[in-house]
């Protein structure tokens, strides 16, 4: 006796049709960021194409190592690193006052401190990249307009941060010292704050790791660095020089994520596992700190006196004043509009490929041999992804997509990989052990229970996706920074302005749409 074919799927698998309506509804969506990211396959195998960059990619080899470009590139790096630990100085100096204000912690009665909370939008919502074009037509091309950008930007996020650890940590000890009359600041700091300090030691040491790619990137408009010595590399088509510039960035990265993940290892260690007294190695790390800090100010020699100049704080009034007001012509808004909808094409098809080729990084009987591939992808940043790819696509979105999609793929494939190692084997084991090939263990034991996390890391970082699909235009990879980049180029502020609101809305959209759907997660 035969059944009905459909009906001995639907028992087979009762989910089938639910899952069939989510395939066809996610190809429905999916098609129309498609064509707005600009995905031509065909267009990497066109020759016009294949042979440009066969013949940079081929001059890359042998490396530049002459003594006189090499002095230029230790010169190079040691600004990145002085960048990037100055501008993090001056990112905690604006925190700490930014966090206390935005905080609900030690308050009596909680309040949400919109005003503050809305600065906060601002700051980390334009990427620091507009900051720096923005600072470098101020103050001229160096380093003071990077270490400025990422005060700015990275001074928003870390305030948003800690105003959250400073919520998260239980609220009765502050509370008990407002009781006996002690101030606010005083019962934050000694109820509140000794709570805290590990997350928020070791979320700062993060964000210095994330500060030195981020100088790399500002470099590209100007900003000093190893950034800008790539840039007139690749405007040059210099592979060798290019090459040499991506090995020392690509050993500053690690060596950064190396110290970086030491100090948070020891940061998360149990008092006991500690060999030398908590005290004396706290304030020695102080002591190293601040000796780093003061170099990097030093080295740099940032002259920060223009900002209290009367004539440069003149030209900056007006020059801030030819954004306003911003142009919203009809015609111009619908161009803006597209581009909005093509950065967002962008970010979305990089992370859902990243995503994809993260994952066969990650799997577990690949993870050793491919340890050092995700590591050198998620090196390089996306702005030198960008420029690569950007000969091998050509001009637009597709070469950003391309540039996300591999930077990305590093990340994730780091990242799924510490998940995938945490999960429980004993599903998948059991469904080896009743005859299941091990892909089929893997996508129907390891996989769902892991699958929460994964979704957890590709929406975070989509939203970071989504701030970097904005700049990736200024090396020509289409969306939001390729018009900023023209109309800035252009000295048409009031248009460049309306670009910078139109990243400023579609970060915090993304923001927003982000942390829906991580709670609608965490309610399954």
């Amino acid at each position: 006796m035969s059944l009905n074919p459909a009906l001995s799927l639907r028992d087979r698998d009762p989910a089938a049709p639910h899952r069939l309506a989510w395939l066809l509804t996610a190809c429905v969506i999916l098609w129309p960021l498609w064509q707005g990211a600009g995905i031509q396959p065909g267009t990497l195998l066109d020759p016009a194409n294949l042979q440009p960059m066969g013949q940079f990619l081929a001059a890359f080899l042998p490396p530049e190592t002459g003594s006189e470009f090499l002095g230029y590139l230790g010169q190079a790096t040691l600004e990145t690193l002085a960048i990037a630990t100055a501008g993090m100085t001056l990112a905690i100096v604006l925190a700490i006052p930014l966090g206390y204000l935005a905080s609900g912690a030690g308050r009596l009665k909680p309040s949400l401190n919109p005003g503050t909370r809305a600065l906060l939008t601002v700051l980390r919502g334009i990427p620091e990249l507009v900051w720096a074009l923005v600072f470098v037509r101020v103050f001229g091309l160096g380093p003071t307009a990077g270490v400025l950008a990422l005060g700015l930007t990275y001074g928003g996020m870390l305030a948003k941060v800690y105003a959250e650890i400073l919520e998260s940590v239980p609220p009765q000890p502050a509370r008990a010292l407002l009781h006996t009359g002690a101030r606010r600041p005083l019962a934050l700091l000694y109820g509140a704050v000794p709570l805290a300090a590990r997350e928020l030691v070791s979320y700062t040491v993060y964000r210095w790791e994330c500060a030195i790619r981020a100088s790399v990137v500002m470099g590209f408009v100007g900003a000093g660095g190893l950034g800008q010595l790539m840039d007139q590399a690749m405007k040059m088509l210099n592979g060798s020089e290019a090459a040499s510039i991506l090995l020392a960035f690509v050993a500053l990265v690690l060596a950064a994520d190396l110290l970086s993940s030491l100090l948070r290892r020891w940061m998360d260690a149990a008092p006991a596992q500690r060999v030398s007294p908590i005290r004396w190695r706290g304030a020695s790390g102080m002591l190293l700190a601040l000796a780093a800090v003061v170099a990097s100010f030093r080295f740099l020699q940032l002259d920060f006196g223009l900002l209290l100049d009367e004539t440069s704080l003149q030209s900056m009034g007006e020059f801030v004043l030819g954004f306003f007001p911003p142009a919203f012509e009809r015609e111009w808004m619908w161009k803006v509009l597209i581009a909005s909808g093509e950065t967002l094409a962008m970010s979305i098809m990089g992370t859902l490929f990243a995503a994809v080729l993260g994952l066969l990084l990650a799997l577990p009987r690949w993870r050793a041999p491919w340890v050092l591939l995700s590591n050198l992808l998620r090196s390089v940043p996306e702005l030198v992804w960008a420029t690569l790819t950007a000969l091998a696509a050509g001009l637009g979105a597709f070469a950003g997509t391309l540039a996300l999609m591999l930077h990305t793929a590093g990340v994730f494939g780091r990242l799924y990989g510490e998940a995938l190692q945490n999960t429980p084997p004993q599903p998948a084991m059991a469904l080896q052990h009743s005859g299941a090939p091990r892909p089929l263990a893997f996508l129907y034991g390891t996989l769902p229970c892991v699958l929460p996390q994964l979704l957890v890391y590709t929406l975070y970082r989509w939203e970071m996706n989504v701030r970097m699909a904005a700049v990736l235009g200024f090396v020509g990879a289409g969306g939001l920074g390729q018009l900023l980049y023209v109309e800035l180029s252009l000295f048409r502020h009031a248009e460049a302005a309306t670009v910078i609101i139109a990243m400023l809305v579609l970060s915090v959209l993304v923001d927003w749409g982000s942390a829906w759907l991580r709670r609608r997660l965490a309610g399954y």
